[in-house]
């Protein structure tokens, strides 16, 4: 997968942290499948499991593989849960101005991208989605950009990546069967700088 085309879904929210992407009382199953029922379950629905219908997110198509998401996405606790929820829900790329560390890395082993953007680009994309839900973005990981071009907007940006990860993202290939490949070279590693 070298490129996403998809619409967006906004979430016009700073400081989104992991327990509220996926709350603590859905973190007992170490199975990462189901999760994306949980996503931002204390916002989606009531304490009596009924939708809220008022949600901004649910107004959004469903089948939308990107969140633009407010500053700070991710804060909060390491729970890799949260990125399981996103990717289970089936978004594969999450836009905002800033990123907590643990969990853009949780993202990207996870298969997400994570494009962090300026403030100014950030607010003209929700500004623009949330009228428009259904102009695709597209993200071409392999020239790292994003582009919007539609009659009343165009945008065109670079984003950073660490090149490991865009490898994993782009073959399908994950860190132990990157590792396997080189474990003659690990071994070898390890001789030759015992302790």
């Amino acid at each position: 997968m070298d490129k996403i085309i998809s619409t967006a879904i906004v979430l016009d929210r700073d400081n989104i942290d992991t327990d509220q992407i996926i709350p603590a009382k859905f973190l007992k199953s170490t199975n990462k499948e189901g999760f994306g029922d949980w996503l931002f379950y204390n916002w989606r629905y009531d304490e009596n499991d009924n939708s809220k219908d008022d949600f901004e997110f649910l107004k959004y198509q469903k089948e939308s593989k990107i969140l633009i998401a407010g500053n700070n996405f991710g804060c909060g606790s390491s729970r890799e849960h949260a990125a399981w929820a996103i990717a289970d829900y089936g978004i594969e790329v999450v836009i905002s101005s800033q990123f907590a560390d643990i969990f853009k890395g949780n993202a990207l082993n996870n298969g997400i991208v994570p494009i962090t953007v300026s403030e100014a680009c950030l607010k003209a994309l929700m500004q623009y989605f949330e009228r428009e839900k259904s102009c695709p973005i597209e993200i071409d990981i392999e020239e790292q950009t994003l582009m919007v071009d539609a009659k009343d907007i165009f945008i065109n940006v670079q984003f950073d990546i660490d090149p490991l990860k865009k490898k994993f993202i782009l073959t399908g290939m994950t860190e132990i069967e990157y590792l396997v490949q080189h474990q003659e070279d690990v071994i070898n590693f390890e001789k030759t700088h015992e302790l």
